[in-house]
């Protein structure tokens, strides 16, 4: 991959994109009893992937004069002067038309307008709006990024199923543990930027009780696909497993041993959604108990 061609791929920030593409893929496959149909599930695939990479494109644009400051974003294409403003608007415009046109024509157009939604939720709402306006940017604005399962879903099915907003719920809630642990560990990055992350604005102390609670109510949230008798036996006991080992992260992060545990949290928060929709399709998977 040459230099200019590497920028452009910095630009879709595929290790975000690509957890976010998993759990596209599993609400394509949690959508129908069993293979799904092949055309709508790849273009659904393609197109979701397509969308977030517009929406992380057009993050970097309009987060440049943000990332200048920061020691994590530094090194990214706008701020280093690799890419210019317009390349990047470009792209991201090739980008999110390219989606939207494999969405209508080998999925449905409800998928694209959900899709299409999100990609606005996230790259225009809380990226230009509710990350500089309050520190519950994250929880807000999460939802948009909590969307790819249900469009999945949508994209094979056409219709907006109550299992599929239960896989929505999840990552909505899993959402606030999962960032505020990353901004404990970069507050004064943050600070430094002026953006008001809750452990710039109320503190680290309070943020890891935020975190706490929201684990918890996680964990409440991880219950619902049993409860409602979407996922059996199989899924409960790897949830349990799974939220009890965060909630241990949690609690942990109260007193931690040192400053990098947050980014353990953090890291464990990725496993553990990776994991949690694991078990989901696996137990969807398995033969009815005889």
């Amino acid at each position: 991959m040459g230099p200019k061609l590497r920028q452009y791929w910095t630009l879709t920030k595929p290790g975000v994109v690509a957890l976010i593409a998993f759990t596209a893929v599993i609400g394509i496959l949690l959508a129908v009893p069993g293979v799904p149909p092949l055309v709508p599930a790849a273009a659904g695939l393609v197109g979701i992937w397509l969308a977030a990479s517009s929406a992380a494109a057009i993050n970097h644009l309009i987060d440049q004069r943000i990332d200048v400051v920061m020691a994590r974003t530094a090194h990214r294409p706008l701020p280093s002067g690799q890419l210019r403003p317009r390349q990047v608007f470009a792209f991201a415009c090739v980008l999110a038309a390219l989606s939207m046109t494999v969405l209508v024509l080998w999925t449905n157009v409800l998928t694209a307008v959900l899709t299409f939604a999100s990609l606005i939720g996230y790259a225009i709402v809380y990226t230009a709006w509710l990350k500089r306006a309050t520190p519950q940017n994250i929880v807000i604005g999460g939802l948009a990024g909590a969307s790819p399962p249900l469009l999945g879903w949508v994209a094979v099915t056409g219709e907006v199923h109550p299992h599929a907003l239960l896989l929505l719920l999840i990552v909505f809630v899993w959402t606030p543990p999962h960032f505020w642990a990353l901004a404990i560990f970069r507050r004064d990055d943050y600070a430094r930027a002026l953006i008001p992350m809750l452990p710039v604005t109320h503190g680290v102390v309070y943020t890891r009780w935020h975190v706490l609670f929201y684990t918890l109510l996680l964990t409440v949230a991880t219950m619902l696909p049993w409860l409602t008798g979407m996922s059996g036996p199989f899924y409960l006991g790897g949830a349990l497993v799974l939220d009890a080992v965060f909630i241990y992260y949690a609690i942990r992060l109260l007193n931690p041993p040192s400053e990098r545990f947050a980014m353990a949290v953090f890291g464990y928060s990725i496993v553990y959604l990776m994991l949690l929709f694991a078990f989901l399709l696996i137990d969807h998977w398995l033969p009815p108990p005889a």
